[in-house]
C-alpha cells in the first residue's frame, strides 16, 4: 500500500510506527539462532529493564498479543483456589478477572461506575473483607475502554501495606512507554503490554516483567502450571540463554518484530531526556486533546481530569451524531479514530488514540493537528455545530 492511500492512525492502538521500526522488519530470512539475532534478542532483554524500570525483573517477550499476558499471568501465578481481587475501570478489567477464572482462580470483582474508578478506601474495605490474603490483585493501568487511569503507584503502596504476601500484576498494554510506571520501586510483581501501543510496534508481541518474587511463587508452585505455551518454566530458560547470548529455543521467536522491539526501545531510551521527558510529552499531548474537545461542549468519559488517561481520549458524542457517521467522515479526511468500546455504552462515545510517534514527533508529522482539523470538520459534516 502507498503512503498516498495511508490513513492516519489515530485509534488506541496499533499505533503509527516510525519509519526506521518497520524498516528493521524489512529483513531477509533470519534464523531465530542466527548470531546477529541472539545479540538483537538479548540487548532488547536488558533495554525491556530499563523501559519498564525494573533493574531485577525478568522480561518475557513472546509471540501473541497482549492478551497473551494474561494467560501468562494466570497460569503461572494463579492455583486452582486461589482467591484473586480484580479491581476493574472499564471491559478490560472484567476480561482479566474472566482469563484468571479460566484458571481456577476465585476472583471478587471490585468494579468503578463506568468512567470512575475505585477509590483508595474502596481499596482498603475490599481488603480488610478477604477472608485470606488475596494471592493476587490485579490492576488495569489504561482502561483502553474507558481512558480511564489507574493511580497505580498508590494502589500498591496500600496492598502492600495491608497484604504483603499478595502478588500484584498491573495490566499496562496502553500504559508501558507513555504514562509513568517504574515498577520495582512501587513493588509491582508483574507488568504486562503488548508490542503494538505506546512500545511503538506493530502487533505480535506479548512482552511481560515479573519480579524476582512472581517468578519464585511461579516455579514453586504446588499444581503444575495449567499451560504449555505460556509456562514461565518453559520461557525463562529461552530469555536467560538470549540474554546470556547464547542460541536456545523452545517456540520459535517472530524475529522481525522482536528486531523492530530492539530499534523502537533504543530510540524510546537514547531520546533527549529519556522516558521522563517520554511521558511529559504524553501528558501534554493529552492536554491539549481534551482541552480542546471540552472546549466545543464535549464531555469526556472519565469523571475528571485527575483520573484521565494521557494516552487516549474517549469522548461521549453530542446529541444526533452516531458513531458510524462520525468514523465515516473522519476515514473520507484520512484519519481513523475508534468507536466505544464497552458493551453497554459502545453507541455513546468514541476515542482517539495519542501514542508514540504521534506525539513525541508530533512537531514533525503533523498527526495532533490532523487528527484535531479532520475531527472538527467531521461533526460539521454530521450537523453539530461546533461553539464559537
Amino acid at each position: 500500500m502507498s503512503n498516498a492511500s495511508h490513513k492516519l492512525c489515530m485509534i488506541p492502538g496499533p499505533v503509527e510506527c516510525d519509519g526506521d521500526v518497520l524498516a528493521s522488519m524489512a529483513t531477509q530470512a533470519t534464523s531465530h539462532v542466527a548470531p546477529n539475532f541472539i545479540e538483537c534478542f538479548g540487548e532488547t532483554i536488558e533495554l525491556l529493564r530499563q523501559a519498564f524500570f525494573a533493574p531485577t525483573g525478568q522480561p518475557f517477550v513472546v509471540a501473541g498479543s497482549g492478551t497473551l499476558t494474561w494467560d501468562m499471568t494466570a497460569a503461572n501465578l494463579v492455583e486452582p483456589g486461589d482467591h484473586v481481587l480484580v479491581i476493574v475501570s472499564g471491559i478490560f478489567g472484567d476480561w482479566f478477572g474472566e482469563c484468571i477464572e479460566v484458571y481456577g482462580g476465585k476472583v471478587t470483582f471490585l468494579k468503578a461506575p463506568f468512567g470512575s474508578r475505585v477509590s483508595d478506601d474502596e481499596l482498603r474495605a475490599a481488603l480488610d473483607r478477604a477472608p485470606v490474603p488475596y494471592k493476587l490483585v490485579t490492576l488495569t493501568h489504561v482502561d483502553t475502554s474507558t481512558g480511564v487511569l489507574t493511580d497505580v503507584e498508590a494502589f500498591a503502596k496500600i496492598i502492600r501495606e495491608k497484604s504483603p504476601s499478595t502478588l500484584i500484576a498491573v495490566d499496562g498494554v496502553c500504559s508501558v512507554g507513555a504514562e509513568v510506571l517504574k515498577q520495582e520501586e512501587w513493588g509491582i510483581d508483574v507488568v504486562l503490554t503488548a508490542s503494538q501501543k505506546a512500545l511503538g510496534v506493530p502487533p505480535g508481541l506479548g512482552v511481560l516483567v515479573a519480579s524476582r518474587r512472581a517468578i519464585d511463587v511461579a516455579l514453586h508452585r504446588k499444581a503444575p502450571p495449567s499451560t504449555y505455551f505460556a509456562s514461565f518454566k518453559k520461557w525463562l530458560p529461552i530469555m536467560q540463554k538470549y540474554e546470556a547470548r547464547q542460541p536456545s529455543y523452545f517456540a520459535t521467536p517472530p524475529v522481525q518484530l522482536i528486531m523492530s522491539l530492539h530499534i523502537s526501545l533504543k530510540q524510546l531510551l537514547n531520546a533527549p531526556g529519556g522516558m521522563l521527558a517520554r511521558f511529559e510529552k504524553h501528558a501534554e499531548a493529552s492536554n491539549r486533546i481534551k482541552d480542546l474537545v471540552e472546549s466545543w461542549g464535549l464531555k469526556l468519559v472519565a469523571h475528571n481530569r485527575q483520573i484521565a488517561a494521557n494516552t487516549l481520549t474517549a469522548v461521549y458524542l453530542p446529541e444526533g451524531v452516531t458513531v458510524p457517521a462520525l468514523l465515516s467522515k473522519m476515514g473520507s479526511h484520512n484519519v481513523v479514530i475508534a468507536g466505544g468500546l464497552h458493551p453497554e455504552h459502545a453507541q455513546k462515545y468514541f476515542r482517539i488514540g495519542h501514542m508514540n510517534i504521534s506525539v513525541v514527533d508530533d512537531g514533525k508529522l503533523g498527526h495532533l493537528k490532523s487528527t484535531l482539523e479532520a475531527l472538527k470538520q467531521s461533526f460539521k459534516e454530521c450537523g453539530y455545530t461546533l461553539p464559537q
